[in-house]
């Protein structure tokens, strides 16, 4: 199983986790999530990151999930990256997350294929017309 790293401000990943095991109906495993706050130094977050990945990673690799490409979280990210046994990506929603917990089990590239795939079609403008329809 692959582990599953969410490195996001705040108290983001925390509440993710939380709305995920809400929605999955249990607690997500080999999952755990690193808050950055603003007051953070991020040399000092760093060796925490390590230690997560190393504590996640049971063999099968770890994909790193960040909320916002280009700010600390990421940066902490692409310092952890190692190809094919640690990967980042960024822009995390709780569609992606689902859709991480729920492949979890597949391979590595595939993971990353399925959270990109599933933050991009978790993002929907709707109407109220469409909002209907499910009614």
């Amino acid at each position: 199983m692959i582990g599953i790293l969410i490195i996001a401000h705040g108290n983001l990943g925390e509440s993710l986790l939380e709305c995920a095991q809400h929605v999955v109906g249990k607690k997500p495993q080999q999952m755990a999530c690193l808050n950055i706050s603003s007051n953070d130094d991020p040399a000092s977050i760093l060796p925490r990151a390590i230690a997560k990945v190393q504590e996640l990673n049971t063999g099968s690799g770890v994909l790193v999930l960040s909320d916002m490409y280009g700010a600390t979280p990421c940066n902490i990210v692409g310092k952890l990256l190692q190809p094919g046994s640690v990967e980042g990506v960024a822009g995390i929603n709780l569609p992606m997350l689902i859709r991480t917990i729920t492949y979890q089990d597949e391979p590595l590239k595939t993971l990353i294929d399925k959270a990109v795939s599933g933050g991009r079609e978790g993002v929907v403008h709707f109407t109220q017309e469409s909002c209907e329809r499910y009614n």
